[in-house]
């Protein structure tokens, strides 16, 4: 341990540093030794190299003892530091503060909300956003700071959308992404007050598709993509045969597939339920042909990375454009896409009896009221229905006929 040595200032001493250098001389640590409270005090004060000198640190220890004497600000050089450090904190408080306040739709989406959820969400639903908020938040308010955005601005977002002929469903999935990131903001401090999404007049829409394909179209549209290509035909005949989502088909590995007792398992589905469905022979022998992999492979894995595939073959929809399938179809909800082989594949199911539950439990629905749109094609439910009321009018006929009695209606 270096000595300590005395100074000319009374009060003020220092020790120098076996190896380290402040020009050429060794470096100097200062102290101050003072009197408080009756008791003797000694406290750092810093290097040489730091920019103290022995008049420095006589002045600084007379300013504490200044400080004694009046009351007037701290008497300690230790209190000095606490003070400073927490106006230090406060200062870096005040600039966070700031930060915060201050930060722009795109800085958020990119650096904080986007990496959250491309780990917590499925990949579809993080790339849809990603898509929607590149494509058409980014430009009209990426800029803006969260703070600064208001309903106005969103309701100019959904005139531009609706004018450039994105459909209703779509502007409401812009909304959604947006209502989500301020939400995000606000759990983690970026965000205070009205979260503007909640002030927009939201569209009201029927999104729900009601075409589905005859026996001798989809079987027309099979035969067309066989020809063009053979995987995107198998992947249209699960979506038919078996009811599957694009992205199931997508996600399926050989470690799903028994063949055994012609069953396929989809696991991690849309509605986060493990669901079986059952193999017909087509669908069968489609996979039997195929080269098996191991467990873990893909089945239609992406041609470029091997991954999980993002989309459907362009394939498709130039196969829907052979069979001439939209032809003269402005209706959206009346287009046939690839969803369409999985709404013909219920339409199917109900038309030929089998009950809604059934086809819910098939198609993996959360909840009954999600198959219903499916109700009307059940067998003879509408002829039952007129049949129904024809019966109560020849009631009514019959009472006035045969007793002579007028039948009112009672309000």
């Amino acid at each position: 341990m270096a000595k300590w040595n005395s100074t000319k200032y009374p009060g003020v001493r220092y020790r120098e540093h076996k190896t380290r250098k402040h020009g050429i001389k060794p470096d100097q640590y200062f102290a101050i030794r003072y009197q408080k409270d009756g008791e003797r005090k000694e406290e750092g004060v810093g290097w040489a190299s730091e920019g103290w000198t022995p008049s420095k640190v006589a002045l600084k220890l007379a300013e504490l003892k200044a400080a004694a004497t009046t009351g007037d600000g701290e008497s300690r050089l230790s209190d000095a530091r606490a003070r400073a450090e927490a106006e230090k904190q406060q200062e870096q408080a005040r600039q966070e503060r700031e930060a915060k306040d201050n930060i722009t739709l795109s800085s958020y989406f990119d650096d904080i909300y986007y990496p959250a959820i491309s780990q917590e969400k499925k990949n579809s639903a993080h790339i849809r956003e990603e898509s929607l908020f590149r494509l058409w938040i980014k430009r009209p308010m990426g800029d803006k700071p969260l703070k600064n955005i208001s309903a106005f601005d969103l309701e100019r977002l959904k005139k531009a959308m609706l004018k450039k002929g994105r459909s209703p469903r779509s502007v409401e999935y812009a909304l959604t992404t947006l209502g989500q990131i301020f939400r995000h903001a606000e759990r983690l401090g970026y965000f205070q007050g009205d979260i503007p999404t909640t002030k927009v007049k939201r569209l009201k829409y029927d999104n729900k598709r009601v075409r589905f394909l005859s026996q001798d179209e989809a079987h027309h549209l099979l035969e067309i993509l066989q020809k063009k290509s053979q995987e995107t035909y198998e992947i249209a005949l699960l979506s038919l045969h078996c009811g599957l989502r694009a992205g199931e088909v997508f996600s399926l590995t050989w470690k799903d597939i028994d063949l055994d007792h012609c069953l396929i398992t989809l696991l991690d589905t849309k509605s986060s339920r493990t669901r079986t469905v059952s193999m017909t022979a087509d669908v069968m022998s489609c996979l039997m042909a195929k080269e098996p992999g191991s467990k873990q492979d893909l089945i239609f894995p992406d041609r470029k990375n091997g991954g999980i595939r993002k989309q459907i073959s362009k394939t498709f929809p130039r196969a829907v454009t052979d069979a001439g399938l939209n032809d003269g179809i402005e209706d959206r909800r009346q287009r046939v896409t690839f969803h369409t082989l999985r709404h013909t594949f219920a339409s199917w199911l109900v038309m030929e009896g089998i009950s809604l539950y059934d086809v819910k439990e098939l198609l993996g629905h959360a909840t009954l009221t999600m198959t219903e749109r499916y109700a009307h094609l059940a067998p003879g439910r509408n002829k039952r229905a007129a049949a129904t009321m024809e019966q109560i009018f020849n009631k009514k006929d019959n009472l006035e006929n045969i007793a002579g009695i007028k039948v009112v209606n009672i309000e």
